[in-house]
């Protein structure tokens, strides 16, 4: 994946890259809780054909795919969904999925959150976690 794909998919969202790293801290700290069940999910999505899954990130609650986990049932700032590709085409927030499938990282290491806190919304790619034998 190019990172200025992403960079340049973003901004076409109309964000500023930078913002990014005001939430990369309160993320990843919920991240790491929750990490093994999005990479779970990941899998079980792309083994039954569903491509490109995006995992929605949002304080409240949001119109865009399925809730996995409630934030505050398990002591997270945000709260989890669970989407897709094709879904999001159809809802119009990917607009060229040529574009989005480009800047897409390996499902294996990174996991697809697309951050809505409003008026802001973000892809982002975070790494798994390394697992310990």
């Amino acid at each position: 994946m190019n990172p200025e794909n992403l960079e340049s998919y973003n901004a076409e969202l109309g964000n500023d890259p930078e913002l990014d790293g005001k939430y990369l801290g309160t993320i990843t700290k919920d991240f790491v809780k929750v990490a093994k069940v999005l990479k779970e999910a990941s899998y079980q999505m792309r083994s039954r054909g569903f491509e490109f899954p995006i995992f929605p990130v949002a304080k409240h609650k949001i119109p865009v795919g399925e809730l996995l986990f409630e934030g505050k049932d398990l002591g997270l700032e945000w709260n989890y969904f669970v989407s897709y590709k094709d879904v999001f085409v159809q809802n119009g927030l990917i607009t060229k999925p040529n574009k989005f499938e480009s800047a897409y990282k390996d499902p294996e290491e990174f996991c697809c959150l697309f951050v809505v806190d409003d008026p802001y919304t973000s892809f982002m790619f975070v790494p798994y976690p390394e697992e310990e034998d």
